[in-house]
């Protein structure tokens, strides 16, 4: 490029190299910004040049400070993102199971280029993502973007969905999806389509086992349940999104379980004292296994009081798993 072209664009040069290199503790002279110019972007020009061009950006909005005395420059002191903002969103990233590893890290590089290089390399330090469980569908971005799409344009979707194996391959299933799109939201670190299924009426399906998503001609059939408000309070009552009846159940938790039922549930839910010792709650969820489960885990320290059938449920499950190791326990004592 010809050096008077490059000229035109010197003042962004300087922009860019203070936003990657400069910071408080390290800022950027004027003879390193010379210098740059020159070996980087064969462009010559003086200190008063260069003075000019940071003044002009000044004027301009971006928030550049003067460090006056030898060893002092220029930096840029306040940023599209303030420090502990990136940590948090790094943090979102790092956590979310529905990215995969390969995106987590591309987002993870992007973020970083919000800060300057001393403070991308303390971040980095921290930033554990192999190891962690993560999405192994590289085309869940796409996915978003197609179900946001068709949100926006109030379409329906056609889709396959998949299974995987104990192969760690896709297993498809047989027929093509077709639903009208109402939300994403996200749920124990993955990410669903809450939609609306000629099929299945209102359900929900996990976007990283989604492919081939395309927009149909047709457009989206209405769901009251799923507009407005009733969207949040949909997705509240599919507890952990599996499948199950929505049903009001009364609990009895142990007050050291107060912390998880409220980040469970959400402030909002109404826990009553029952004892020293005890509260209890009553919430709408999905009746599952899965949410049986969760509540045997805790032992003696929860328990399900209402409805009747919920509780024979809760029990069954309990039956199934003592026979299935009182079962396992015989054939080895048989085999000795």
């Amino acid at each position: 490029m010809p050096r008077s072209d490059n000229q035109k664009l010197k003042i962004l040069y300087i922009l860019d190299y203070l936003k990657e290199k400069s910071h408080r503790d390290h800022p950027v002279g004027a003879t390193e910004l010379m210098n740059m110019l020159e070996h980087q972007h064969n462009t010559l020009c003086n200190r008063k040049t260069v003075y000019s061009d940071v003044s002009a950006l000044q004027d301009y909005g971006v928030d550049i400070v003067s460090v006056p005395g030898k060893k002092g420059g220029y930096f840029i002191a306040s940023r599209n993102f303030e420090l502990p903002e990136l940590k948090l969103l790094i943090d979102a990233v790092q956590s979310s199971r529905f990215l995969t590893e390969k995106k987590s890290r591309e987002l993870i590089q992007k973020l970083c280029r919000e800060c300057s290089v001393y403070d991308a390399q303390l971040m980095r330090r921290d930033v554990l993502v192999s190891g962690r469980v993560k999405s192994m569908n590289e085309t869940i971005y796409y996915n978003v973007d197609a179900i946001q799409e068709a949100i926006a344009q109030n379409r329906q979707i056609t889709f396959r969905y998949f299974d995987w194996g104990i192969d760690g391959k896709r297993r498809y299933r047989e027929k093509s999806y077709q639903a009208s799109p109402y939300g994403l939201c996200q749920d124990n670190e993955n990410c669903y389509l809450l939609a609306l299924s000629p099929r299945h009426g209102v359900t929900s399906y996990r976007v990283d086992r989604m492919s081939d998503i395309s927009l149909c001609d047709e457009g989206r059939l209405p769901c009251p349940e799923l507009t407005g408000k009733n969207l949040n309070a949909h997705a509240n009552r599919l507890f952990q999104m599996f499948a199950g009846e929505p049903t009001s159940v009364k609990l009895r938790f142990h007050r050291e379980l107060t912390n998880v039922v409220v980040d469970r549930f959400g402030r909002d839910i109404l826990l009553i004292p029952d004892g020293e010792d005890h509260f209890v709650f009553t919430v709408d969820v999905a009746v599952s296994p899965m949410f049986l489960s969760w509540v045997i885990g805790f032992g003696s320290k929860a328990q399900i009081l209402y409805p009747q059938r919920v509780i024979e449920e809760c029990t069954a499950l309990c039956q199934q798993a003592m026979a299935q190791y009182a079962s396992s326990t015989t054939q080895k004592l048989e085999n000795t």
